[in-house]
């Protein structure tokens, strides 16, 4: 059994669904489908996650993005989308229920994700963060996965060794700079029984 295990968020803690937040605050398709493309899928979002634009920034470029005969229409829509998507995040209680059986039995378990400052918000929606032995946030650090310095980084602060850890993502390419930085890793894809033998294996 692994001694460490570093667990992503989205898509393995709590749900990444950019269409299912594009359609909280409207029931028509069309309309959510321009707010998804104009806010969660526009080039600017990683941004976010790399700590280098604000959330004010990112939700004027998201205005932008929309079609000009539509934005004033759209534009309080897309405001509220982007101040209370993260409040309605529905949690993963597979993955949760297992690093809090992790962690009881004394495996370190720990937090790296992709995401912006509004984590410190969306942390008080994963049930297990409280037993996490550690968490690193890309826009805390101005350091993104897959570099494989963020992973490096998780290791030095937290005084474990890359050749002990299990990371866990649902993106191979973050999975690939984990491997890179010398840990194990495994591309999740929503099965926690397989999760879970690779761990105890």
């Amino acid at each position: 059994m692994v001694e460490n295990v570093v667990f992503d968020m989205g898509n393995v803690l709590l749900r990444w669904d950019p269409p299912f937040f594009s359609r909280l605050f409207t029931d028509d398709e069309a309309d959510a489908e321009l707010i998804r493309l104009a806010l969660f899928d526009a080039p600017e979002w990683p941004l976010l996650d790399a700590g280098a634009i604000s959330e004010d920034t990112m939700e004027r470029i998201g205005e932008l993005r929309l079609p000009e005969s539509e934005r004033d229409r759209l534009s309080p829509t897309l405001r509220r989308t982007f101040a209370e998507w993260d409040l309605h995040q529905q949690r993963i209680p597979e993955t949760n229920a297992l690093v809090e059986r992790l962690h009881a039995e004394g495996t370190g378990c720990y937090l790296l994700t992709n995401a912006g400052m509004r984590f410190s918000r969306q942390r008080g929606n994963i049930p297990c963060a409280d037993v996490m032995d550690g968490i690193v946030v890309s826009a805390c650090e101005r350091l993104m996965k897959p570099d494989p310095a963020i992973y490096l980084l998780l290791c030095e602060r937290y005084g474990i060794t890359p050749e002990s850890c299990l990371f866990v993502d649902d993106g191979p390419r973050n999975v690939d700079g984990a491997m890179r930085a010398g840990m194990r890793g495994f591309v999740f894809d929503g099965d926690v029984d397989a999760l879970e033998a690779a761990i105890r294996a």
